[in-house]
């Protein structure tokens, strides 16, 4: 068995999940395309991917809700499917009861996994006091905010303590301190050994929550590494963002650019010249010069660190809500 090194020195030996080869086909569309890959008990694994990517098909065949059409999805070494207590899913759309209080909500599908009612019980105090919600216990779940009705839809996908845990979006549409409450409990959960599956569209949330990123386009994996190998990748260095007035300079300005020494990356995404370098700054002032003395006109200009999602551009050349 393979081993893989993960952040801050973790050593992961035992594999969970394996696809080999998963097919699904709808029509004639390849939805997933001899995907292949492992993960790892007790890692957080990245999901990534734009819109229509395979994701969400590729995960209802690795926990058994859909069958591949070929290749084939190893459980815990063995081709045995999931039991229902193996898995918690905590889907993007919320799944309340709203005429019931949190803590219904919570002891009544905490019943249907058949907790025992002491151990459900003080889970229930404990889930509600690490997502900030011990205050709302019995609160009708119909009042709560958005953001406290999104704390409860992981409280309700973890109630029975699942090995497995798949987040699909778990922080869309939270303000930035609640996606931290948020984050903090997903790291409590690797704490606990569990294993989670996370998809985001949020790069930030990937960059600091996940062990490993796999990043699929068009059902098949791009690539799958740690989040600063994965950035590392597209070169050391600050991205400078280049838009011009006239988008029909950008291949020309491109290979004005190429001159510049100490560029590690420069490419064309979304008809923006990217450039990943050293020293950005110092080198700013001759990267202008250059377009301006082709008569060329910036409209805009950024600089900042890599990050996953600039990965993602350099692998499809497009944007991750595509």
């Amino acid at each position: 068995m393979n081993h893989i090194f993960l952040k801050g020195g973790v050593l992961i030996t035992s594999k969970v999940i394996e696809l080999k080869n998963l097919m699904k086909k709808y029509g004639e569309k390849k939805v997933v395309n001899n995907l292949s890959l492992e993960i790892c008990k007790g890692e957080i694994f990245g999901f990534l991917g734009p819109n229509g990517a395979g994701k969400s098909t590729s995960i209802n065949m690795m926990v058994g809700l859909i069958k591949p059409d070929d290749g084939e999805v190893i459980f815990n070494g063995s081709e045995k499917s999931f039991t229902r207590t193996d898995i918690g899913i905590c889907p993007q759309d919320i799944v309340l009861w709203n005429q019931l209080t949190c803590y219904e909500n919570l002891y009544f599908m905490g019943k249907m996994y058949e907790v025992p009612k002491k151990i459900l019980k003080e889970r229930i105090d404990k889930i509600l006091k690490q997502l900030q919600l011990e205050d709302k216990k019995d609160e009708l779940v119909s009042n709560l905010s958005g953001g406290m009705k999104r704390r409860m839809n992981i409280a309700m996908a973890t109630i029975h303590n699942p090995p497995i845990l798949v987040l699909d979006e778990p922080s869309e549409g939270l303000d930035p301190q609640t996606r931290r409450v948020l984050w903090e409990y997903i790291k409590y959960q690797k704490k606990m050994d569990n294993t989670i599956i996370l998809t985001t569209h949020l790069m930030d949330e990937a960059d600091k929550l996940s062990d490993r990123v796999a990043i699929i386009d068009h059902g098949k994996l791009l690539k799958l590494d740690t989040p600063e190998k994965l950035k590392q990748m597209i070169g050391k260095g600050d991205k400078v963002t280049i838009e011009l007035e006239d988008k029909t300079d950008t291949n020309e300005i491109i290979k004005l650019l190429e001159k510049i020494n100490g560029i590690n990356k420069l490419y064309d995404a979304d008809g923006k010249i990217n450039i990943i370098i050293l020293d950005a700054i110092k080198k700013l002032p001759d990267i202008i010069h250059l377009i301006e003395k082709n008569n060329s006109k910036i409209s805009d200009i950024s600089i900042r660190q890599n990050t996953l999602e600039d990965v993602f551009i350099e692998l499809t050349g497009r944007q991750l809500r595509d």
